[in-house]
């Protein structure tokens, strides 16, 4: 394996350049590849517009833009030259730019379009080390006259292109020769995460960090070179850049889509990808999708959809118990469930074959002809739509990380996943539960802090070595503030947030996500949050599924002409409090103290940037700010 990313990336397109890398989308709609010669060549013309810049190695260079191709391109150039990229979206508010771009003392800043030229002309006198934009859309003579005025150049991503042609000829293997002096430890990114407690922190990323997870991630999400993946994250984000270095190391192609319904499904349809890396959410919202589709189709269609689904999850339940695809803390003992399982097991087989090919074939059709797994990642994926997606044949090969990690720490295999649980760590990393009071290892089982050790494991966080010396401490251990369990196979079980834990005055310590994975498989709810830190009951704020919603309301014959009106009535309150109620009680495991005793009901979904971090991570600290009235009024 080679030891930096740019070497990774000459290494491959030497080995493929006819393959295509990435497939953009244009204005039109279609697509056009680039292949890896072509990306590769353009990332060396932009290192060698950026040496005649004067950039120097070890510089911090700010990299403001959503997921194109220049992205990827403009991030290796500055990376074979030793720079380090500090990357964000074109959906960061101006105090977020201000903040990274100042703290990270970056002199210049790579930005997608006018509207970013815009942002940080607009607090030039907060950023005063900026003396350089190059932007990937051609400037206009506004664009040109605004940063003139402000006394900073403005280049076009073209022009640094060129210019790195001129100087590549006349000064040969220089860009080669910096690439060369690249180590493994070299810092390649400062990520500042989007924070759900607050302030952003850099995470400072080598070249290392990256390439160590490579290894064994290749092997448990594979790909043959010219396969696809299809991205919907942002690219600046730590999972996102990590599943495209999985299809670089393997000589596939990045195709770049949006986390958006229509334009998604057209898409795979379309490009016929392998794998589809994404957070839980848009597997979500293909689950809700399907069952809306069926709902509306009613009649004989949908009592059959049921049926093959009920038989389809009874039967790949027996399947895991005997083949050894659940998740255990002890012994295997399948040998003593099989007289009892097997017979059930071959009797639901064939039905379960006529339900694939009566429905479920046509479900998969929409994912492509050519798809191997939805890889999910950033956040939980409730155990529901897991099941729903195992039983109908469509693989989900669910991952775990952090920004801090590079971010993999463990992923399920494509070929042998095990339900209920993201896998054990990859080659290179180690992986303990410690109890969070006196740091000592747990045994297998037992629920605690999860810690991990190994080279995926952060230099740490930039100008903050307070910060880091509590997240790492001195053998090497990362605290995730994750609480989890390891089973006998040493995969990851994980069990809730350290810091999300509820404390009520009584002392009970609740972990909010299981109940709100839990309230989220209703077919009426698209978002909960439940609350009650330092409180005697649990309340929970809930965003209702709109066209749900809708039907009932006509279903049920309740005179109401708009939304805002629906949300406000007591009927569908009580509608979602009798949803809440039937999920949340001891029949499904839940103790007396995590009942939801109050429901508070909100009109707008929640918004990346406002409720939602990038990663689609409720922030619960914006939760209390941004509705501390309706908090209020639920705990009265």
């Amino acid at each position: 394996m080679e030891t930096t990313l740019p070497r990774l990336f000459r290494k491959r397109a030497s080995e493929y350049p006819e393959l295509a890398f990435q497939m953009s989308r244009f204005k039109d709609g279609h697509f056009e590849p680039t292949t890896y010669k072509e990306a590769y060549e353009t990332a060396v013309n932009f290192a060698g517009g950026l040496l005649a810049h004067g950039v120097v190695r070890e510089e911090h260079i700010g990299l403001i833009s959503d997921n194109r191709k220049e992205w990827e391109q403009s991030d290796m150039g500055l990376m074979m030259l030793g720079a380090i990229d500090v990357p964000r979206g074109c959906d960061a508010t101006i105090g977020d730019l201000e903040y990274i771009l100042s703290f990270a003392d970056c002199k210049r800043v790579i930005v997608e379009n006018a509207a970013q030229i815009e942002k940080i002309i607009g607090i030039k006198e907060k950023l005063p080390l900026v003396t350089e934009l190059i932007v990937f859309e051609a400037p206009s003579e506004k664009e040109l006259e605004l940063t003139k005025n402000a006394g900073v150049s403005l280049y076009s991503f073209d022009q640094l292109i060129e210019e790195g042609k001129k100087y590549n000829a006349e000064n040969p293997g220089k860009v080669e020769e910096e690439m060369d002096k690249g180590k493994w430890d070299d810092l390649a990114t400062i990520i500042f995460t989007s924070g759900t407690t607050g302030k952003p922190k850099g995470v400072m990323l080598s070249h290392g960090n990256f390439i160590t997870q490579l290894d064994e991630v290749c092997e448990r999400i594979y790909l043959y070179p010219g396969d696809r993946g299809l991205m919907v994250l942002p690219v600046w984000h730590a999972y996102q850049r990590a599943v495209e270095y999985v299809v670089l190391n393997q000589g596939a192609t990045i195709c770049y889509s949006k986390p958006v319904g229509p334009i998604l499904l057209s898409d795979l349809k379309t490009l016929n990808p392998q794998v589809l890396p994404a957070v839980p959410r848009v597997f979500e919202a293909v689950y809700d999708g399907i069952w809306r589709n069926m709902r509306k189709t009613g009649g004989t269609v949908f009592r059959l959809f049921k049926f093959f689904v009920a038989i389809a999850l009874f039967h790949s339940k027996l399947d895991r118990v005997l083949f050894d695809r659940t998740t255990r803390y002890g012994m295997d003992k399948r040998w003593l469930q099989w007289p009892a399982f097997v017979l059930p097991w071959l009797f639901c087989y064939p039905i379960k074959l006529l339900g694939h090919v009566l429905i479920f074939r046509k479900i998969k059709k929409m994912l492509g002809t050519g798809f191997r797994s939805g890889v999910p990642g950033g956040g939980a994926l409730p155990p529901n739509v897991d099941k729903f997606f195992w039983a109908i044949g469509i693989k989900l090969s669910e991952g775990y990380g952090l920004t801090e990690t590079a971010p993999i720490i463990s992923v399920r295999p494509i070929d042998r996943p095990v339900l209920g649980n993201v896998g054990s760590p990859v080659r290179g990393v180690s992986a303990r539960v410690v109890d969070p009071l006196t740091r000592k290892p747990l045994k297998r089982g037992k629920k605690g802090v999860l810690e991990i050790k190994g080279g995926t494991v952060m230099k740490g966080y930039y100008k903050q070595p307070e910060l880091t010396a509590k997240a790492i401490d001195e053998n090497g251990w990362f605290d995730t503030g994750d609480l989890a369990r390891l089973t006998a196979n040493n995969e990851i079980v994980l069990c809730g947030r350290m810091k999300d834990t509820i404390v009520q005055t009584g002392g009970e310590n609740i972990e909010p996500l299981p109940i709100e994975m839990k309230m989220q498989e209703s077919r009426f709810i698209q978002t909960a949050v439940v609350l009650g830190q330092d409180q005697r009951y649990l309340a929970a704020l809930v965003v209702p599924e709109q066209s749900e919603v809708e039907a009932f309301c006509k279903e049920s014959g309740l005179p109401f002409k708009k939304y805002s009106e629906m949300v406000k009535s007591p009927e569908v309150l009580h509608l979602i409090e009798t949803e809440v109620a039937t999920r949340i009680n001891a029949k499904n495991g839940f103790k007396s103290y995590e009942r939801i005793n109050k429901v508070g009901l909100l009109e707008k979904p929640f918004e990346v940037g406002v409720e939602l971090s990038a990663k689609q991570e409720i922030m619960r600290y914006r939760i209390n700010e941004i509705y501390s009235g309706e908090i209020k009024k639920l705990f009265k």
